[in-house]
């Protein structure tokens, strides 16, 4: 009998499930794949290590830019960048299996499966079943990637993110289908290594969550780089009988066939919870959701839920919070609920984009009065010094209190300058406070000094 069973090691149930060792409480988890979940295997980690050598590359080609010449054409080896990536990623399942042999966790592989209250089935790979028994049980099997009905997954022609991970080669063009945070970073990531990339949005703006400045920032830096950026536009229909992909896609100029070697789709994910004996106990399932409380629980007894299984953002960092607080619940402490509104948002293309807290539009339908604190890169000296000078820092105060109600950044590295927004955002700091604060020069992140300071009509450098 154990304390805790967690079904799923992805960054919501290993981290619940150290979490709990540390709490003194025994833990066992049941993974059917490799440790660490999609994040560690195919998502966060081995796209950026992509993403990095897509930027590698990048600098190499722009050499004479930043004074060195280099003899030949720089060219990517795709397989040597797929096996870098690889490297990485298991480099990272590796380091779960040390952290759950330090915490005395036990790892049981196989599919997990609620059977009633306080126990679980798995099913290992052989066929075999066997029930393990636990007073409390964490589901966190995440998610997988969405299909558009008309357009089915083969692997082949219209490949999913876990497929664009891996390629055996560069296609000669590619149509992105979606403009999240998945579809954008690979679009970047295609482009860079010598594909003619289509973007293809449905919404009126490219990363349609964020920022209308930002979404825009972005899409100039797109079309920049080669890649055809089509927003309010429709995907119709996908044609894979011929030798390449024929998509219909209905745009305000009417309707256009675009061909292509490759269709990624990029349509958002689907909460992995079939199979899992939901139906069976009777927990409440909602629109692909389990629903639970403030602390994770569901309707039964014992049994709880964190990470994409549930209707909050589909983030790692998300999954991580929710276990921490999850198990806390469970061990008797007294943690706080999580403040959905705080939580931070990265996407990893080239400018990177990095958000916090309420969009103009959102303020605005609110009824919110606020004040915009704007700082441009092109006028900052790391910036310039940097050859990345595209992109800003934009602050959203409240103009009764002075505290931030969002933020807003497209950069280089300017995912690294977000955790500092976050704190002060939980801390109620105020952009006087901000501009009160010495910032080191030269920086990027005196940006966010510097867009406090246009708040209070006291900027200096621009």
């Amino acid at each position: 009998m154990y304390d805790i069973i967690v079904i799923g090691s992805g960054p919501g149930g290993y981290v619940a499930a150290i979490r709990a060792a540390q709490l003194g409480l025994s833990v066992a988890v049941v993974e059917k794949s490799e440790m660490g979940g999609v994040c560690l295997n195919w998502g966060c980690i081995p796209t950026k290590a992509l993403l990095k050598s897509a930027q590698a590359l990048h600098y190499a080609q722009k050499g004479a830019e930043y004074g060195f010449e280099i003899s030949g054409e720089v060219t990517p080896n795709i397989t040597k960048v797929v096996e870098r990536s690889r490297n990485v990623a298991a480099g990272m399942s590796r380091g779960i299996d040390y952290l759950f042999k330090k915490n005395k966790i036990a790892v049981i592989n196989g599919f997990g499966r609620i059977v009633k209250e306080g126990e679980v089935e798995v099913l290992d790979q052989e066929g075999k079943k066997e029930i393990y028994k636990a007073k409390n049980i964490i589901i966190a099997t995440g998610a997988r990637a969405n299909s558009l009905p008309f357009a089915p997954i083969d692997g082949e022609k219209i490949i999913s993110y876990r497929h664009a991970l891996t390629p055996e080669t560069i296609p000669e063009s590619i149509a992105v289908i979606g403009s999240g945070a998945i579809g954008s970073e690979f679009a970047y990531f295609y482009r860079l290594m010598g594909s003619q990339v289509h973007l293809i949005e449905y919404l009126s703006s490219v990363v349609p969550l964020e920022d209308h400045e930002v979404s825009a920032q972005l899409s100039r830096s797109f079309r920049k780089m080669g890649i055809k950026v089509m927003v309010s536009a429709q995907v119709k229909q996908v044609d894979v009988s011929g030798e390449n992909c024929k998509v219909t896609v209905q745009t305000k100029k009417g309707e256009e066939i675009i061909e292509v070697e490759k269709v990624l789709s990029a349509v958002g994910v689907v909460s992995n919870v079939e199979n899992l004996g939901l139906e069976e106990l009777g927990v409440k399932v909602e629109k692909g959701k389990i629903v639970v409380d403030d602390f994770y629980s569901t309707n039964v007894h014992g049994i709880y839920a964190i990470g994409d299984v549930i209707a909050t953002p589909a983030l790692a960092h998300v999954s991580s919070a929710e276990a921490e607080c999850c198990v806390e619940k469970i061990a008797g402490l007294d943690p706080l609920p999580l403040d959905y509104g705080n939580v931070p948002a990265c996407i990893y293309t080239s400018p990177e984009i990095a958000s916090v807290g309420s969009t103009e539009k959102a303020l605005k339908e609110k009824g919110i009065e606020y004040k915009v604190g704007k700082f441009p890169f092109t006028a900052s000296g790391k910036a310039s010094a940097s050859g990345e000078r595209d992109g800003f820092v934009k602050l959203l105060i409240n103009p009764q209190d002075d505290t931030i109600l969002g933020a807003h950044l497209i950069g280089a590295n300017v995912t690294e300058m977000l955790s500092g927004i976050v704190v002060g955002r939980t801390k109620g700091v105020t952009a006087k406070d901000i501009i009160q604060s010495i910032h080191p020069h030269p920086t990027m992140s005196e940006a966010i000094m510097e867009a406090a300071s246009v708040v209070h009509n006291r900027v200096i450098h621009i």
